[in-house]
């Protein structure tokens, strides 16, 4: 009887998958493997609580096994019992000391060369002489027990694969334990040319007669674990006593496994093939679509880049590479340094942004592109780096991959991380660096060596380095540049995992890290213990916040004598203003914002009661404003709070105070008031660079269009699930982003204001404008995209659907109508596209309905609230 996996019943417990076999099934299928010695080899493990332990969700190892052909077999009292509760029948237990005998049979009979990994010398010793008087028609391959530096070691590891390989083993038992035997499997499997390798760590051991076998009635009661715990309490005490009941408990609840996420499941898993040609030793443009787009941001480090780019070059002979590079330095010594390569594109923020806004910047750059490599400026990328990275990205369906960062040194740097929690900072503020090797509940820093060795799952990793698929880092959006430095790569990798993807790293690829190339100092030492308490109060509740605030200041307290420690403990305990720390300080203004050859024209912001948000507005504009090349007015009308003194407060900036309420009218006085053409028309919560104004009144020059607005991106980090997967499919409708309306920004020239005299008394002036125009009239202007703060719930997006489907209803007479089902159902090309799909068109569905049973009457100001904080 031969079997494969896949041909019997499979079922989950606690996440993990067992396969449903009867002893017979499972030789038979585990010796037809092993006989056919081609192809890919079959690895067999045991499910235990153990495996539980370490492959189970939420377990460093969970995943590693996935995609690789495994038999997973049923094994330990807990759950055997939990599978004839779920299936209804008893499935034999197959440990691996139960079946190894049938499987030598088996060998003994057809000839089959048995390997032995694991163990040391005298266990072997032992088991050539209890094999040589019980089966001396065995034929024995070789024995192999390598130290554990071996096993870690990666040549080591394919030389001893090899080695297996040239013994001609065709079933290989791996006695390394757990988890060490199924990674050393699933890695280096395929490389010693076996049909079948058994993860069976302990049957070695039986086999020798090293350990001895718990008798019957032991094992019939479930009570083998106390046998071996009684035989091997120093061994075995943490895997019963203290891993163990964690499991047993897993087992017990069997929360079935997190299935892979949409946003996984619609992935490809090969590298997509190239799209343009190769360019060995040159970066590609910014017209050409490219394979990595590499995202650098520095400050001061004219020293360090030009290493880095030299490493980058040798890249290119894997995959087409674009590199950019944003600097926030005060002065001009890095891009000097970069002046000798015409073929990356390069520029100055004008100001210090910080690392998120230096990423953030840098990304409207990136062009076509299937990933963005975001690397410090102090890296040197070894050879074939990136290539790996890729394959591990698209082989684990992986969101993001982490490489293995090493000091100059050599040695390996710890950089990967687990989520904080208040164990972690407890253990942190205790023990800071020291005793590394704690429990990792009481430590957010990955210290252990193994963790090194094979690739895996992550929380997060520090942001040195990290490779995101493009279309994930659309989704995620922009880097949160309220941290400046420190945390943001640890609040992007959380929205990363909540948007349902998964951080991977990968050991083989390898890059040096020379480390604070940009220096350090006392106030970033302190800013690196606030950003925490900020990460704490971004995602936890104000007293888990005020929790982590008073952990950290106790152990900065601990370390006073630590300069940045007793920075760090002024700023936690109230003692200094946090705005002292570093922080972003914004460019004067963007490289085509200045006096000299600006367009002329004018912006008008109309705004009620939008003091939470106006000042944000009007900082890209000030300075441009306060010169007076720039026409800023800010129609305030109806304000009952400050919005208009924070206006007046920018100099330049033209107020006009209305008494009444209207937003038609507001816009309708700003027009008399304005002098100059052509005219953006700006929300007042819309976010606009001074750099895209100026590309917008460029394009609407003499022969320009008549009508246009600047491109936008939806900023969707703060809102919940439903509106996030709304506004994905919208952004998938092709013919949504044709329009004038959409992106709370549009303008006109004369000519084109001319088609009215004064903005009638509708919902959508937006709509009402975008009306008026031919395709060939208006234009979507390619700028640096406006920034459109959505609804944060489900309630108020039905609110804003409910006005502009008012809005709609008012100016049916002048809008051509256009069903959004077709290119909607065009856009679904998995089950997380499918999803987002019907959430847009269940919201749309219900909007519509809604705004029929709502007064057409204008009310004054609508709008969402809940975005604008």
């Amino acid at each position: 009887m031969s079997m494969n996996p896949g041909s019997h019943g499979r079922i989950s417990l606690s996440g993990i998958d067992v396969d449903l076999l009867e002893l017979n099934e499972a030789v038979a299928t585990i010796s037809s493997r092993a006989r056919a010695a081609s192809g890919t080899p079959l690895g067999v493990v045991s499910v235990n609580l153990d495996h539980v332990h370490h492959f189970g969700p939420g377990q460093r190892w969970h995943g590693t096994l996935d995609g690789k052909d495994f038999l997973y077999l049923l094994d330990g009292a807990p759950l055997v019992a939990q599978t004839a509760r779920k299936t209804g029948r008893i499935w034999p237990r197959l440990a691996g000391s139960d079946i190894i005998n049938p499987l030598l049979d088996d060998a003994e009979r057809h000839g089959v060369r048995v390997g032995f990994l694991g163990g040391t010398t005298e266990t072997h010793e032992q088991l050539k002489a209890t094999l040589a008087r019980a089966r001396p028609d065995l034929a024995v391959s070789g024995w192999w027990a390598p130290e554990r530096s071996a096993i870690s070691d990666p040549d080591r590891s394919i030389a001893l694969a090899e080695d297996i390989r040239a013994a001609n083993t065709q079933l290989l038992l791996v006695g390394l334990g757990k988890p060490r035997q199924e990674l050393w499997m699933a890695r280096y499997g395929h490389l010693t040319g076996a049909g079948a390798l058994l993860g069976f760590g302990a049957a070695v051991d039986f086999l020798a007669g090293r350990v001895a076998r718990a008798p019957q009635w032991v094992s019939k009661h479930g009570l083998e674990w106390a046998w071996r715990l009684s035989k091997e309490p120093v061994r075995m005490g943490r895997r019963y006593l203290v891993d163990g009941p964690v499991a047993y408990l897993a087992v017990r609840r069997d929360r079935p496994a997190v299935r892979p996420a949409a946003l996984e499941t619609d992935l490809p898993s090969t590298v997509p093939d190239l799209k343009t040609p190769l360019t060995p030793g040159v970066f590609s443009g910014p017209d050409k679509h490219v394979a990595v787009t590499v995202l650098v941001v520095t400050y001061n480090n004219d020293r360090d880049i030009t290493r880095l780019v030299s490493t980058l070059r040798a890249e290119t002979y894997d995959q087409t590479i674009r590199v950019v590079v944003v600097d926030n330095s005060p002065s001009n010594g890095t891009l000097m340094a970069l002046e000798a390569h015409k073929d990356i594109t390069s520029l100055s923020t004008g100001g210090n942004l910080g690392y998120a806004g230096g990423i953030n910047v840098a990304a409207t750059k990136a062009g076509s592109t299937d990933t963005l490599l975001i690397l410090n400026p102090d890296l040197a990328v070894e050879r074939g780096a990136i290539k790996t990275m890729l394959a591990r990205l698209y082989e684990s369906k992986a969101c993001a991959v982490v490489p293995r960062l090493q000091d100059d040194d050599g040695s390996t740097y710890h950089s990967l991380r687990r989520e904080p929690t208040l164990g972690r900072h407890l253990g942190d503020a205790a023990f800071g660096s020291h005793v590394p090797s704690r429990p990792s509940w009481l430590s957010e820093t990955d210290a252990d060596a193994e963790s090194y060795q094979h690739p895996h799952r992550v929380d997060w990793a520090t942001g040195a380095a990290i490779l995101v698929r493009a279309d994930t880092a659309a989704s995620v959006g922009p880097w949160d540049e309220k941290y400046f430095l420190y945390s943001e790569e640890t609040d992007y990798c959380r929205r990363l995992r909540q948007l349902g993807g998964s951080i991977w790293f990968e050991p083989q690829a390898i890059m040096r890290h020379s480390r604070g190339g940009s220096g350090s100092s006392a106030k970033l030492t302190a800013l690196l213990e606030v950003n925490k308490v900020r990460y704490a109060a971004r995602h936890h509740s104000k007293p888990y916040a005020i929790a982590v605030r008073a952990i950290r200041a106790a152990g900065a307290v601990a370390r006073i004598w630590q300069p940045g420690q007793r920075r760090a403990a002024a700023a936690l305990m109230g003692l200094e203003d946090w705005s002292l720390l570093p922080q972003c300080v914004p460019a004067a203004s963007r490289p085509t914002a200045t006096a000299d050859g600006f367009p002329s024209g004018s912006v008008i912001i109309p705004a009620h009661d939008e003091a939470s948000v106006i000042a944000r507005t009007l900082a890209p504009l000030a300075t441009l404003a306060a010169s007076g090349v720039l026409e800023v007015i800010v129609a305030c009308n109806g304000c009952t709070d400050a919005t208009a003194e924070i206006a007046r407060s920018f100099p330049g900036v033209k107020v006009l105070d209305l008494s009444a309420p209207s937003k038609v009218a507001a816009l309708n006085a700003a027009d008399a008031a304005a002098t100059r053409w052509p005219r953006l028309y700006l929300d007042a919560d819309i976010e606009v660079t001074a750099e895209a104004v100026g590309e917008l009144f460029d394009a609407m020059g003499v022969t320009g269009p008549l009508a246009a607005r600047p491109e936008y991106r939806y900023e969707t980090t703060d809102a919940d699930f439903w509106v996030r997967a709304y506004y994905r499919a919208r952004n998938r409708i092709p013919q949504l982003h044709n329009h004038l309306w959409g992106a709370g920004a549009y303008a006109l020239t004369e000519a084109g204001h001319g088609r009215f005299d004064q903005f009638p008394a509708v919902t959508g002036d937006d709509a009402f404008v975008d009306s008026l125009f031919s395709a060939a009239e208006k234009s979507v202007i390619p700028t640096t995209p406006a920034v459109v703060r959505t609804p944060t719930t489900a309630g108020s997006l039905l609110l804003t659907l409910n006005r502009i489907y008012r809005g709609n209803r008012e100016l049916s007479g002048n809008l051509k109508a256009e069903s959004t089902l077709r290119p909607l159902l065009a856009s679904v090309r998995g089950p997380r596209s499918g999803v987002d799909a019907l959430v847009y068109g269940s919201f749309a569905v219900i909007g519509k309905l809604r705004s029929m049973q709502a007064s057409h009457a204008l009310k004054g100001w609508e709008r969402d609230n809940s975005s604008r904080v």
